[in-house]
This record gives structure tokens, C-alpha cells and sequence, in this order.
């Protein structure tokens, strides 16, 4: 799940793709910019406060050096504000935000033991229809729900798992 900061930035970057229609580029770019969110040496060159400011735009311009402006001026805003932590988050949060502007949305489905293609495709279907958007799965595997499952979308929960069945049926014996 995306920081709130990771979030903010991301609304913003929607706004300027969907006004310029470059969902594509931005994705490129993104993408680019993930991989020096991900490079260990690279975080610690930006992370670096001995490292001047002008030094660290310069090299994540070379680095972007094919992107779109607005995605430089992204990187520089992320370095002046000292978030080059959240980039990862960020391009997790756009690559979601993406899917929903086409209409699809990203369910953590966790089950008791894997489930097969037959049943992830059940899965899928249902949710599909019950949120009236594609639902494409992330699959995650917690033996404590017993068996049953649990979606996740966005802030919303599906929870149909043994366990939180037999949870409700212990709590109404209590209540008799």
C-alpha cells in the first residue's frame, strides 16, 4: 500500500496525464525513475546530504534524460524535498491508478491454501461484478483464515473467511 505522500503526488501526475493524455509516457518515465528507487547505490547517492543539490539533479537528469519535462521536474521536486523514499510507493500507486482509469481494479485476495486458474477466474468474475470494474488479482496465501477468503480493494473488504465466520457465530452464542 502507497504512503499518503507517495498518493498526493500521484493525483497530481493523473491530472497532468489525463490532461495531456500521456498515461504512456508517464509510465515509461516512471518506470525509469523506479529503477533508481530500487538501486540501493543510487538512493544512497541521492539520500546522501554531503551530495549538493545541483549534483543530484544532474545526475537524475541523465538518468531521465529521455523523459518528459514533468518528469524531470518530478524527480527534482522529489530531491528538494528529500522523498526520494517514496518513489517506489509512487510508481506502485500510478501503475494502480493507471489500471483504474481503465477501468480495472487491483483485489488482494488472500486465501487459506493457492488457488487454482479455475477458481481465481470465479474470483475474478464475482468481484468483477460485484465492484462493475475488471478485477485483476493479487494472489497472498494465510493459513489463520481457515479456509474461505478475503478480497481487498482499495479501502474495501470482501471477508469471507472460516475464520471470521466462526468469529461472528462465537460472538452471537456469547451475546444468547
Amino acid at each position: 500500500m502507497a504512503s499518503g505522500a507517495a498518493k498526493r503526488y500521484v493525483q497530481a501526475v493523473v491530472e497532468i496525464a489525463r490532461e495531456q493524455q500521456s498515461f504512456d509516457a508517464w509510465q515509461r518515465d516512471l518506470e525509469t525513475l523506479g529503477a533508481v528507487g530500487r538501486d540501493d547505490g543510487a538512493t544512497a547517492f541521492l539520500n546522501n546530504p554531503s551530495v549538493a543539490v545541483t549534483d543530484k539533479k544532474r545526475a537524475i537528469d541523465l538518468v531521465l534524460k529521455d523523459a518528459q519535462p514533468e518528469a524531470r521536474n518530478l524527480a527534482h521536486l522529489l530531491i528538494d524535498r528529500q522523498r526520494i523514499g517514496i518513489i517506489p510507493d509512487l510508481v506502485e500507486a500510478f501503475e494502480e491508478a493507471v489500471l483504474a482509469e481503465r477501468g480495472i481494479v487491483i483485489a488482494d485476495v488472500t486465501t487459506a491454501e493457492p488457488i487454482d486458474e479455475q477458481t481465481q477466474d470465479a474470483v475474478r468474475e464475482r468481484l468483477g461484478q460485484l465492484l462493475g470494474k475488471t478485477a485483476q488479482l493479487r494472489l497472498h496465501t494465510d493459513p489463520d483464515i481457515i479456509g474461505g477468503l478475503v478480497a481487498q480493494v482499495g479501502d474495501q473488504v470482501i471477508d469471507g473467511s472460516v475464520q471470521t465466520r466462526l468469529r461472528r457465530l462465537r460472538n452471537r452464542l456469547m451475546a444468547s
